[in-house]
C-alpha cells in the first residue's frame, strides 16, 4: 500500500468522523435561541416563498370606506376605496459556516472525544445577528430597510412640555411619559379611523431603564409598571401590551434624537422573508481543512400597512 493511498484512507476515515459529529453538532446548535436577538418576538417571519425565489411581490395599502342604507332594488350599493401600491423586494443569498483542521479532527478521533461545537455556534450566532440586523435597521448595500426607519411610516416628535420645553423624558414627570406612550398608541387609532390599534410598544434600552426603575411618587409602582397596566391598548382589548427595550433607537429619531415604536404585530401590517433559513451544507474537503459551508436566503422587511406603525421621537 502505498503512502498516497494510506493518506486517502485516513482522509475518508477522517471525513466520516466528520460527517457523523456535525450532524449531532447541529442538531444542538440549531436548538440554541438567543433571547436579545429575538427578531422573531418583534416581527412576524415569512418563510414561504420558495427557496430560490428572486424576489417576493407584495401591496402597501391605505383604504377607507362606509356601509350605507341601499334601495333594496338598486345598484347604488357603496363600495370601499382602496390605494394599492406594488412592491418588490429582492432575495440575495448569504452564508456563514465554520471549519476543522485535519490535525483537530484526528485528534479527536483517535482519543475519541466530540469534536468542539463553539465554531458551529458562532456561525449560527452569526447567521442570527446579521437577520436581527436586517429586520430592524436594513441593509444599506441591497437597499433593505428596516423597522427602526421604513418610509412612510408616520413619525411626530412627543409633546415638549418637559423642563425648558424639552422632549426628552428624563425632563418629565411620570404622568407625562405615560402620556406620550398612550398619544403615540392612540395615534395610530386616530389616522386609522380605529381600524388599527397598536399592541407592541419598543423603546430605547435606556428609555426602557429609566422607566423600569423609576417609580411613580403616589403608587409604589414603577412608570413601566403602570403603562402595563394603564394604556389605551390594555384598557380597550384586555390584553397585555407588549414592551421591549431594544438597542439602536437612541439616535433613530429626527434629529438624532431617541425614538420609541407602536404597532401592531401580526403580518398583515410587517413581515420579514427568509425564504430560505440558515442552514449547514455536507462537509466539504479543502485541502487540510474540512469546511462547513452554511447558507441563507433573505429577502428583508415589507411593511404593508404603514398606517398602523407610528414613530415618537424626541424622547
Amino acid at each position: 500500500m502505498t503512502m498516497h493511498t494510506q493518506f486517502n484512507d485516513a482522509l475518508q476515515a477522517s471525513l466520516g468522523f466528520a460527517q457523523k459529529q456535525t450532524s449531532h453538532i447541529e442538531a444542538g446548535v440549531y436548538a440554541i435561541r438567543y433571547p436579545e436577538l429575538n427578531y422573531a418576538e418583534l416581527v412576524p417571519v415569512d418563510t414561504s416563498a420558495g427557496e430560490w425565489s428572486k424576489s417576493v411581490t407584495y401591496y402597501s395599502m391605505d383604504g377607507a370606506g362606509a356601509a350605507g342604507w341601499i334601495n333594496g332594488n338598486g345598484k347604488d350599493i357603496p363600495v370601499v376605496g382602496a390605494n394599492m401600491e406594488q412592491h418588490e423586494t429582492a432575495v440575495y443569498t448569504a452564508g456563514i459556516g465554520y471549519s476543522y483542521g485535519y490535525e483537530e479532527i484526528n485528534q479527536a478521533r483517535l482519543l475519541g472525544v466530540p469534536l468542539d461545537s463553539t465554531k458551529a455556534g458562532l456561525a449560527r450566532r452569526a447567521y442570527e445577528q446579521m437577520v436581527y440586523g436586517v429586520a430592524l435597521n436594513g441593509d444599506a448595500v441591497k437597499g433593505f430597510e428596516g423597522l427602526y426607519d421604513y418610509t412612510g411610516v408616520p413619525a411626530a416628535s412627543v409633546t415638549a412640555d418637559g423642563t425648558g420645553s424639552a422632549t426628552a423624558w428624563s425632563t418629565k414627570t411620570p404622568d407625562q411619559i405615560i402620556r406620550d406612550v398612550n398619544a403615540l398608541i392612540t395615534g395610530i387609532s386616530t389616522t386609522t379611523k380605529e381600524t388599527e390599534l397598536a399592541d407592541t410598544l419598543i423603546l430605547p434600552t435606556e428609555r426602557f431603564n429609566y422607566i423600569a426603575s423609576t417609580r411613580l411618587t403616589d403608587t409604589g409602582m414603577t412608570i413601566l409598571e403602570f403603562i402595563q397596566k394603564a394604556n389605551v391598548y390594555t384598557a380597550q382589548t384586555g390584553q397585555p401590551l407588549m414592551i421591549r427595550g431594544k438597542r439602536g433607537l437612541l439616535q433613530k429619531g429626527a434629529g438624532t434624537t431617541a425614538r420609541m415604536i407602536a404597532y401592531r404585530r401580526s403580518p398583515e401590517v410587517l413581515k420579514l422573508h427568509i425564504p430560505m433559513v440558515h442552514r449547514f451544507l455536507p462537509v466539504q474537503i479543502e485541502g487540510l481543512q474540512f469546511t462547513i459551508p452554511g447558507v441563507f436566503r433573505l429577502g428583508g422587511l415589507d411593511v404593508r400597512l404603514p398606517k398602523a406603525i407610528s414613530y415618537g421621537d424626541g424622547i
